[in-house]
């Protein structure tokens, strides 16, 4: 069992390290980083879908296809919400900034980067593949637990990622920062229920009788390490202080980075 779930492992890392060299290849060509983003959330959606569904000697399950939708769900409306973005722009800002502090060599360090992502990703996909093939029989309350939580976190980074465009696309808002809807209790909560998201599948994966289940937990854990520490709260916020400068530093003092809360006003 242990040298099965190893080497399920080993696969979903390597075919998402196949992926992210095609993203840099599309990256190079293009000069548009924001393919790469795109690239990336559809091959976690095809890859744990694959996983989700592969056949370990049994009939496909119920519990195999509710973890494969769901990842699909997620990943068919995020990646095309990026892909959608990616057409109007140049370049992703954080690549970009990325790629000017690099210089010259830029294509060897953005190919490492998206290698970095890769296997940062597998255990992403293998939450997914532990959710569906946990060897419980019938659903359990936890399961619909977990479908919950999807849905709420798919819904929730939608809706943060249209009042983010509408409020892009309104002229009068040109220059300003994003403080409505969702916007005024997280400065960033797509990326919170881009996170939220992922703790569906160890909701359906724990169980006393499955001890791989709780390696499901990498899942939420990674995303957040990914989101708050390294590739993306910090670039973005980075970008955001150049562009905005003292709005965005105002902002920042009335509104909490990650999670949800009310906001704070100064006396």
């Amino acid at each position: 069992m242990a040298q099965m779930h190893i080497e399920i492992l080993a696969a979903i890392g390597l075919s998402l390290s196949v992926l992210m060299t095609l993203a840099w290849i599309v990256q190079q060509r293009t000069g548009n980083s924001g393919w790469v983003d795109t690239i990336w959330t559809y091959s976690v959606g095809l890859v744990s879908a694959v996983a989700a569904l592969w056949p370990l000697g049994g009939c496909l399950t119920t519990r195999q296809v509710i973890a494969a939708a769901l990842v699909l769900l997620w990943s068919v409306r995020l990646g095309t919400h990026i892909a959608v973005r990616s057409r109007h722009i140049a370049d992703d800002p954080r690549y970009a900034s990325f790629a000017q502090e690099w210089g010259a060599a830029a294509p060897r360090r953005m190919f490492g980067l998206l290698q970095i992502q890769a296997w940062a990703a597998a255990p992403l996909a293998f939450a997914v593949f532990l959710a569906a093939h946990a060897p419980l029989s019938a659903l359990r309350i936890q399961d619909y637990v977990g479908v919950a939580i999807a849905l709420i976190a798919i819904a929730g980074e939608a809706a943060a990622d249209e009042q983010l465009r509408r409020f892009k696309v309104d002229p009068a808002h040109a220059g300003q920062v994003c403080n409505v809807g969702l916007w005024r209790w997280s400065r960033h909560p797509n990326y919170f229920f881009e996170w939220l998201g992922w703790l569906a599948y160890p909701a359906i994966a724990l169980s006393a009788a499955y001890p791989w289940g709780w390696a499901s937990l990498a899942a939420p854990a990674i995303m957040y390490w990914l989101l708050v520490h390294v590739s993306g709260i910090p670039p973005l916020e980075t970008q955001m202080l150049r562009s905005r400068g003292d709005r965005y530093r105002a902002y920042q003092a009335e509104t909490s980075p990650f999670f949800p809360l009310p906001p704070q006003r100064k006396s």
